[in-house]
């Protein structure tokens, strides 16, 4: 980052005439003209502050245009040890690149208002000082926010970046050993959305439109098999320059054993007071499923987040914060999505069956109805779907692909799904042509979930229209484990068709039926889906059914390794990093010695 000054400025606004004139400065000896990204904290020093108050605080803006109102966030004062003489220090670490500076503003304590998750947001009417514009130099022109994705082809692999304008911005890559000198060279495809593309407040007021830059989409061709690349995107011109060199591992559809990480309801941190709460939960989820990552060395994986991305909820930079935030390990894999409510659900979103009348009509996406989504990734597959607005049809709904012996199939829950529509005739013809020879296992991902045993009663009839459209298909065609996210939780069902358990066991051969697991539990806040009654302090509100074989409110993501012969998915837990459940399933491709009698439904409490 690099200042507009030569050392911290400290331009100062008028309090009323009794109070003295408050300073605040980022700190010059954190900022020199060149800031690599991976040091970027920004301190903030202020003095000279009359009559200290508790709710005296520091809120974040950028571009500097805005107004008092529209901040990114706040720190209260008092989180500096040093806040009760009038003078002290905060540091923001990491804040992404918001292709704009960004400016600090000082305020005196004032009325405070609710906030959208029930704490508070500070009043912006006693502004006292404001500091310098700070910002990234070259701001807007260096790519950011690397991730890649599988496209159609098995030979390719897809890297989206962002930047702060449109031109012409290129891939380099070629594989390990290859000079960069000979690396192959394919151009990026930009694309972006406007204000006027959101569907409602906040996403299309000033208080949560950013503009989010220009999505760059560049696709690295003619790969090998489970062969390690290198990479970089820009431009060798004044457009911003190159990014770091990253390193995948290309997909391998032949191999013989298939790695995966997948998660649900991720969202972002920010090291700020904003709208509301954001997790910093999710930071640990990063951190070691890069741990498990690095550990692979060339062994290719796969990352699955199904739905409930980044929460921005109409608040554009919580986006930006995402992208920064999984970076260190979606540059590097393929990282595929399903879209959930909090990025598509609103009043005017087109579908609205008469039993789901009190569910999409929500305001769950902040008014983005889908737009950030659809632009920011780009998954395998043409799917679309009407928004009913201005805005640009909602992509990347319900795909497929093969990575080594698992077949994955992605759908979106939030769109229609019954027999006759579009997305049922995809799965069921997507279904039908799977090779299981080539892949023995089928892994089915979606973000609100067909069973669970939490409180979400408001989903009952969406659960059951689940059932009875879906399930037939899971269990003709031989899925073998159902994946769902939406209930901020970790549950592990037995292998079932409406409700009857095939096995209670957690190592079996496939008997006929997906086993069923919910794992929402990435980062994003609890939801109180188990507590105890007041009156019966030992009996939580939904007692746990037989059905559900192992259920936790820890915080944490899945890990799935596949063979031929068997697929294992295991359950780690963010406070320790070790496994907490594992459930074994064993291919009847290869297990052929099991007796119809083994597969019989066993009754279980529902």
């Amino acid at each position: 980052m690099y200042s507009d000054a030569a050392v911290g400025p400290s331009l100062s606004a008028r309090r009323p005439p009794r109070r003295r004139r408050a300073h605040i400065h980022h700190d010059p000896h954190c900022h020199p003209s060149t800031l690599t990204k991976s040091d970027h904290a920004i301190t903030l020093r202020w003095s000279d502050l009359p009559d200290p108050s508790p709710l005296d605080y520091v809120a974040v803006y950028s571009p500097p245009s805005s107004g008092d109102l529209n901040y990114l966030g706040f720190l209260f004062l008092n989180s500096s040890a040093s806040w009760a003489t009038g003078a002290g220090s905060l540091t923001l670490p990491r804040l992404p690149d918001l292709r704009a500076p960004y400016q600090f503003r000082l305020f005196g304590g004032g009325r405070r208002v609710d906030q959208q998750d029930g704490d508070t947001l500070p009043d912006a009417s006693h502004r006292a000082a404001v500091s310098g514009n700070v910002a990234y130099e070259g701001s807007g022109a260096r790519p950011a926010q690397l991730h890649l994705a599988f496209t159609d082809e098995v030979d390719e692999m897809r890297v989206l970046f962002v930047c702060g304008d449109g031109g012409g911005r290129f891939v380099r890559y070629g594989p390990a050993g290859r000079r960069e000198e000979e690396w192959e060279e394919v151009p990026a495809e930009a694309r972006t959305y406007e204000q006027r593309h959101m569907c409602d407040y906040p996403a299309n007021d000033s208080v949560g439109w950013r503009h989010p830059g220009f999505v760059f989409d560049g696709v690295m061709k003619g790969l090998q098999p489970g062969t390690r690349y290198f990479y970089k995107v820009g431009s060798g011109n004044d457009s911003g320059g190159w990014s770091e060199t990253h390193s995948l591992i290309s997909r391998d559809i032949e191999a013989n054993e298939t790695i995966a990480f997948l998660f649900g309801d991720f969202g972002t941190y920010v090291p700020y007071n904003t709208y509301f709460r954001t997790p910093q939960e999710s930071l640990s989820t990063v951190k070691w499923i890069l741990r498990d990552l690095q550990a692979l060395k060339d062994k290719p994986a796969v990352i699955s987040h199904i739905g409930d991305i980044s929460y921005a909820k109409g608040y554009a930079w919580l986006w930006d914060h995402f992208f920064e935030q999984i970076e260190p390990i979606a540059a590097n894999t393929p990282y595929h999505v399903c879209i959930g409510n909090h990025e598509y659900d609103w009043p005017s979103q087109p579908w609205k069956p008469s039993w789901a009348a009190n569910i999409y009509n929500g305001k769950d996406s902040g008014g983005e109805c889908g737009v950030p989504y659809s632009i920011k990734f780009r998954m395998p597959g043409n799917s679309s779907f009407p928004t009913g607005t201005s805005a640009p049809d909602t992509q990347n709904l319900y795909y497929s692909f093969d990575a080594g012996v698992v077949h994955f199939v992605y759908m979106s829950t939030e769109t229609n799904f019954t027999q006759g529509s579009d997305q049922y005739k995809y799965i069921k013809a997507d279904l039908e042509r799977v090779n299981r020879s080539r892949t023995p296992f089928i892994v089915f991902q979606g973000h609100r979930p067909m069973y669970t045993s939490s409180n979400e009663v408001r989903d009952t009839a969406h659960r059951e229209q689940m059932i009875q459209h879906l399930e037939p298909l899971f269990v003709k065609h031989g899925v073998t484990l159902a994946l769902w996210g939406h209930i901020h939780s970790y549950e592990r069902f037995c292998p079932m068709k409406n409700y009857q358990c095939l096995n209670t066991s957690s190592s079996f051969v496939y008997p006929g039926a997906p086993a069923h697991v919910v794992i929402g539990m990435a980062g994003k806040d609890h939801q109180p889906s188990w507590e105890p009654r007041p009156d019966h302090p030992k009996d939580p509100i939904f007692p746990q059914p037989q059905r559900s074989m192992y259920r936790s409110r820890e915080f944490g993501y899945t890990k799935l390794v596949a063979t031929r012969e068997k697929l294992t998915l295991t359950y780690i837990g963010n406070h320790d990093g070790q496994i907490h459940d594992m459930v074994e399933i064993f291919s009847r491709q290869v297990n052929t010695d099991s007796t119809p009698d083994e597969h019989k439904p066993v009754e279980r409490e529902l």
